[in-house]
This record gives structure tokens, sequence and C-alpha cells, in this order.
């Protein structure tokens, strides 16, 4: 029997993304260091709407190249259409045409961690769908505002492809 889905956590859409290229500012992190992010992010804000070849204006957190002992890169950037025209001291990482169900989170970025855990532990067991080995990513709004309350972001989360 399984275990009722939290509409907490529900996505709010399933998406098949074609294949796009995300460059900015990244590190190397784990759980003792995803603090750190937001300084990387305070590094990167300059850079927005100034890219060369910037597709759009959302910008991205993407999380990749995990190494399943708690250690994961992460990119904060935004969507080009050429990485070959982007500063030298940009990461880049070229996502492939993926199927994902995207969730929102709602509010400040203070709450996020549980939003991620509700995915993760609640929502995924439940539901029938594997992750999968593919990065995940943040994306916001032009709009958006890590310290307020009323702001929304989308969580993307990759999903293993059905069997027709």
């Amino acid at each position: 029997m399984s275990t009722p889905i939290d509409a907490a956590v529900h996505p709010v859409r399933f998406e098949h993304s074609d294949a796009f290229t995300i460059a900015g500012i990244g590190g190397r992190f784990t759980a003792a260091t995803i603090s750190s992010i937001p300084e990387l992010w305070q590094r990167f804000e300059p850079h927005i709407g100034r890219v060369p070849g910037q597709v759009g204006t959302y910008t991205y957190g993407v999380c990749c190249n995990a190494d399943g002992k708690g250690h994961f890169d992460y990119i904060a950037g935004v969507q080009v259409a050429d990485g070959d025209v982007v500063p030298a001291d940009f990461q880049q990482v070229h996502l492939k045409p993926q199927r994902y169900a995207v969730f929102e989170h709602h509010g400040s970025l203070d709450n996020l961690k549980a939003t991620f855990q509700a995915i993760w532990n609640d929502w995924l067991p439940a539901s029938g769908e594997q992750a999968a080995h593919a990065p995940e990513f943040e994306r916001y709004g032009k709009d958006f505002d890590p310290f307020d309350s009323r702001s929304v972001m989308e969580i993307w989360l990759p999903l293993q492809t059905r069997p027709n």
C-alpha cells in the first residue's frame, strides 16, 4: 500500500526539456559547506543580464557531479546559447534532454532545505517515480527575492524515463 503524497510537496507539473547549457560561477560543496552557496550567488549576481549569449531572464542553481559521498558541484548561472563565448573563468554544465518533476518552493530560502527533504524523503518514495542520474536544478524568475516570504522558485527533479 502506498503512502499518500503530501500536497505540500506535490509537483506542480511534469516537463520534458530539450538540451540546454548553463554557464556561471561554480564550486564544489558538501553538507558541511552548503551554507557557502549564497556567497557564490553574490559573486555571480553582477553578471546576471550581462553574460554573453544569455538566453532569457531565468537564473539557475544547478547541482551536478555528485560522487555518492556527499560531494557535489553547484553552479549559479544562466542559460546560454553558446558556451564558447562565456568568460573563461565560468563553469558550464550541458543538460541533456530530460523528463522532470517540477516543484515550487514558496518563501525565503531559509526553509529550502525542508522542501528538498520533503521532495526526496516523502514525495519521491511515494510517487512510483525514480530519480535519474542527471543534474537537478533550481530555477529563479527575475523577481525572486531570497529574503521575501512571498517569493516562489522552482525545483526541477530529473526523472527516469518511463517504459512505453
